[in-house]
């Protein structure tokens, strides 16, 4: 949306761009930061056994991409054990519990082949080291310590990050892990609500039996039980300054959270006599007013597809 840019362009970011926090990117850039991203600097964290360094990449997609080649944790701690499991998804600094996960048709996902050591780091010292004193979006996948590691971050910091993104265990998959139900306790007390939850499983199903049963036939007939969950969070907008109450509409806008964008932008209106509110409301009109001429289009092929199934039957 070009309000999205008008805003990112404007003077309350010239000095203080977004701020973006990625622990557990693998490489790759988060999808919803995509067009944000010219205008942002993100710090993200890839875990290697290289000495330690703190690497500033300018030809990325983003204004400026700090990179730490670190395992980040809330523990002061200049080393840590770090499982390496068979599949290389599921490695975490908390061991699996293969106990628990015995009913899992996962199961075998979780064993540990090595252990290894590797070079710690804080997030506040990783902050401070990069030259940054505050977060606007928090993303975070861990296999197990999230929400430990949103607690770890200065109440300077983390009473004013905007969205936060997690993604937490729901069954007993590692020793002393985060929750969901531990995130949600947490983040409504620190007045968020949840933008979004995508809930991923597997099937419980042993893997006795599943091997008699066969893999195929195993995942068709049963059932996918909830085992973790991808859950984005939004702050309210109550306590906000005027660029946090822009860039919430940004957030908002990404997240396709059109209603609250109005709400923040009433909000703003309320509390400011800046003229870009009533922009980003006449802007986000217009899109709401786009995405209405979608809906006849996707209810047509819905129908179109139902049609050609009974033909098919």
């Amino acid at each position: 949306m070009k309000i999205i840019r008008t805003i990112l362009k404007s003077h309350y970011f010239s000095e203080q761009p977004p701020i973006l926090i990625d622990i557990g990117a693998s490489g790759e850039i988060n999808k919803k930061w995509k067009f944000i991203a010219p205008y942002s600097t993100c710090v993200a964290f890839d875990a290697d056994d290289r000495d330690f360094q703190i690497n500033e990449i300018t030809n990325s997609q983003f204004r400026r991409l700090i990179t730490f080649n670190r395992i980040v944790t809330d523990e002061q701690s200049s080393y840590l054990d770090f499982y390496l499991t068979k599949s290389p998804y599921c490695s975490s600094l908390l061991k699996p519990d293969m106990e628990k996960l015995k009913p899992w048709v996962f199961h075998s996902l979780f064993e540990v082949e090595k252990t290894i050591s590797l070079s710690a780091i804080t997030l506040t010292q990783s902050l401070s080291q990069a030259g940054i004193d505050y977060v606007d979006w928090f993303k975070t996948d861990t296999q197990g310590t999230d929400l430990r590691l949103f607690r770890s971050l200065s109440t300077d910091v983390s009473k004013n990050i905007l969205v936060a993104e997690f993604e937490p265990g729901i069954i007993d998959a590692y020793q002393g892990e985060d929750k969901l139900y531990m995130i949600m306790q947490e983040m409504h007390e620190r007045e968020f609500w949840l933008s979004s939850m995508d809930v991923k499983g597997t099937q419980r199903l042993s893997a006795d039996y599943a091997g008699k049963v066969g893999k195929f036939k195993s995942k068709r007939i049963f059932r996918r039980s909830p085992c973790w969950a991808e859950v984005t969070y939004l702050r309210q907008p109550f306590h906000s300054s005027e660029r946090q109450l822009l860039l919430l509409i940004v957030f908002a806008l990404l997240e396709e959270q059109y209603g609250f964008a109005l709400e923040v932008i009433d909000f703003g209106e309320s509390k400011y006599r800046d003229e870009i509110f009533s922009q980003c409301k006449k802007a986000v009109f217009k899109k709401i007013a786009t995405e209405k001429w979608k809906i006849p289009f996707v209810i047509m092929k819905r129908q179109l597809n139902k049609l050609f199934s009974s033909f098919n039957d």
